[in-house]
């Protein structure tokens, strides 16, 4: 009687399937993949810089007409080449940081931040990643913005009280300080849509934040106004770039403390929300 033995071959080994590492490089790549993907991104920074440089220009252009007609409204009377081309940061802060809002809000609603986190586990990088990328691409936008509106603004201006050029005392720290100033708003918009997790509740409490609670605070007695309104962030981001300081507004390197404050406190609002709730 004969014995079979089966003889079981192992199946060919195939080529070893290469093992990919989340470091933090590659989720800043991927970050600035799908920022420059979409095509809100050119348009809100194209809108930024244009409400930056345009408002700017037409602040200057005013000026210019009223010292011509002799007729210079009073809110300009103490205006420089700086302020007059720096006219147009409120309006630009509200397309950076509603944009740095659809960074992160945007991929909730569209439910992609499943896959994002399903990639990065660890959760914390993304957010650091989202911040760092657009922080970095506000930055640049906004400081780009500020020196080209002080070119042409200046050259309106030239020959009135208000010219400057950019070697007199505080015009570079003050056009770099604007720059710096938009990059954190972007921060603290993409800060606030984790956070929220809403595109409009987003969009709302940043609005509220830099524009409706300091009009809000006017209407507080004159020494509680003058003891919370230069920590508000919008007060205290103006102070970074503002060429001149009254006694009531804090300075340059104060106010870049207490803005960098409120990022931190947001950045960190949003960092425990991500690690504590799912998505």
């Amino acid at each position: 009687m004969s014995t079979l033995t089966a003889t079981v071959e192992a199946p060919p080994a195939g080529p070893a399937r290469p093992a990919y590492r989340v470091t933090g490089r590659r989720v800043l790549s991927s970050e600035w993949a799908k920022l420059w993907s979409l095509r809100s991104t050119w348009i809100t920074l194209g809108l930024g810089l244009l409400f930056l440089v345009a408002f700017g220009l037409i602040a200057a252009s005013r000026y210019k007409s009223g010292i011509d007609s002799g007729r210079l409204d009073h809110d300009f009377a103490r205006s420089t080449a700086v302020s007059l081309s720096l006219f147009g940061t409120n309006f630009a802060q509200l397309a950076l940081g509603v944009l740095g809002v659809l960074v992160t809000a945007g991929e909730y609603s569209t439910g992609m931040i499943r896959s994002t986190l399903a990639a990065v586990p660890r959760r914390l990088p993304v957010l650091w990643s989202k911040a760092a990328v657009f922080g970095l691409v506000a930055l640049v936008v906004g400081t780009l913005g500020a020196f080209v509106a002080f070119g042409f603004g200046s050259g309106i201006v030239s020959g009135t009280p208000a010219a400057m050029s950019l070697t007199d005392a505080g015009v570079v720290r003050s056009l770099l300080g604007a720059g710096l100033y938009l990059g954190l708003v972007g921060v603290i918009g993409t800060a606030l849509g984790a956070l929220l997790r809403s595109v409009a509740g987003g969009i709302s409490v940043l609005v509220a934040t830099l524009m409706l609670i300091p009009g809000l605070i006017s209407l507080l007695p004159s020494s509680w106004q003058d003891d919370i309104s230069p920590y508000l962030p919008s007060n205290a981001g103006e102070s970074m770039f503002a060429l001149t300081h009254d006694s009531t507004a804090l300075s340059p390197t104060a106010g870049l403390l207490v803005f960098l404050g409120w990022t931190a406190l947001a950045l960190a609002g949003a960092a425990y929300r991500l690690v504590r709730s799912d998505v």
